[in-house]
């Protein structure tokens, strides 16, 4: 649907040309591979190759590191597009979790973590995971029940622990690493993040977790132990004791730009539905001339708008220097609902061809669900939202309360 956004030029030219790139090069690819093996590495780095052409080659990223040196709130509508694909975040490399350890590394690296991480990641040389959620006793929606730590012997970190979920973590060659630092300081303020070299001696990948949505998109989630890992006092990433603030950091762009990605493959999803059911039947009538079936159409492209609405005015804020970490809880959880309520019903819309591999549609379903988890469950979102909501409170108001007494 043509809707228009408060979008700078740039970022509407951008966003024509990711559009252009996706319809021309990403979605042939795509079709070749519905219903089979996930999308070779060879066929990643041809479309990288193209994207590069098109000249939208990880746009959010600095050119002196090799992308492209777009403002963030001008390279956000180009992640929706890129998201109307599951090979279109990958293809234009803003894809996560690398996209969120790209933008970790430029804001907090130094020179020599940039060059020796950075560089090589924009490139797509070499891929990374976020190992920061635990098994069972924390690190996940309770990150202060975080258990992994890390002891300083000389010029050296000792890092042990245990990590589950790392995203890409089976294949990444470097893991940034959530760890506590101070035992005796609450974990807000006793932690820190480390660069750990996949190949270091004590860290093993235990395996890739089964999910839910396996295989749809080729990236596993893995499960880490660190035994005695060692990395020198360089590889800390930030500033001491300051992983928590580091790691909003990163989670607050990132979150935005998951629920873009998110909005695309809905966007995707309702040109598939609404194209089906312009050409379906049933009783006597193409299904798009059902009432029931165009008020749901309707109502999705109705809140499918509100997110975009509100993914933009986060990043906005984002833009002008505010932390905005209610206004990203809103977006997330929100987007994150509405994705998934929209998928689910292009996929019925579509009938048995929605769960069949013809149609990009089953995969959609398959992979949203797990939205709602990642980058912080509902609850966690809720709870900040609420959290705000009743620190506002002023007990003032009650005394403007009409009572009826009957």
């Amino acid at each position: 649907m043509n809707v228009s956004y408060d979008d700078s030029e740039a970022a509407r030219d951008l966003a024509g040309r990711a559009r252009e790139f996706l319809d021309e090069e990403v979605i042939p690819v795509e079709r070749e591979v519905l219903g089979g093996d996930p999308v070779s590495d060879e066929q990643v780095a041809e479309l990288r190759g193209a994207a590069r052409e098109y000249d939208v080659y990880c746009p959010q990223i600095a050119e002196e590191f090799g992308g492209m040196g777009v403002d963030f709130r001008d390279a956000l509508p180009m992640f929706e597009v890129a998201g109307r694909s599951l090979l279109g975040p990958a293809a234009c490399r803003v894809d996560a979790p690398d996209e969120g350890n790209m933008h970790t590394l430029e804001l907090l690296g130094t020179d020599a973590q940039q060059e020796e991480y950075l560089r090589p990641l924009v490139a797509g040389d070499v891929s990374s995971g976020f190992s920061m959620t635990e098994p069972m006793q924390g690190g996940g929606s309770d990150p202060k029940m975080l258990k992994t730590s890390a002891k300083k012997e000389g010029d050296e970190w000792v890092i042990d622990g245990h990590k589950w979920w790392t995203t890409g973590g089976s294949e990444a060659e470097f893991l940034i690493v959530m760890a506590r630092t101070d035992p005796d300081a609450h974990p807000y303020a006793g932690c820190s993040l480390f660069l750990v070299d996949a190949d270091t001696a004590g860290v093993t990948v235990e395996r890739d977790i089964p999910h839910l949505g396996g295989g749809v998109d080729g990236l596993g989630h893995a499960e880490i132990t660190f035994e005695g890992v060692r990395v020198p006092e360089e590889n800390l990433l930030g500033e001491l004791n300051e992983g928590f603030r580091h790691a909003q950091q990163r989670l607050g762009p990132a979150r935005l730009t998951h629920c873009m990605r998110y909005s695309g493959m809905a966007e995707r999803a309702l040109d598939v539905a609404t194209a089906y059911a312009s050409e379906r039947e049933g009783f006597g009538e193409p299904l798009s001339e059902k009432q029931s079936l165009r008020y749901e159409i309707a109502d999705a492209e109705t809140r499918l708008h509100a997110v975009r609405t509100t993914v933009r005015d986060a990043a906005d804020r984002i833009a002008a220097g505010e932390e905005a970490r209610v206004q990203v809880s809103m977006s997330k959880t929100f987007a994150a609902n509405v994705v998934q309520d929209v998928i689910d019903t292009c996929l019925q819309t579509c009938g048995a061809n929605g769960i069949g591999k013809d149609l990009p549609v089953s995969d959609f379903y398959e992979a949203v669900r797990q939205f709602r988890l990642v980058d912080g469950a509902d609850e966690v979102h809720r709870r900040v939202i609420a959290r705000e909501a009743f620190e506002d409170v002023d007990p003032s108001e009650l005394e403007n309360v009409t009572r009826y007494d009957g």
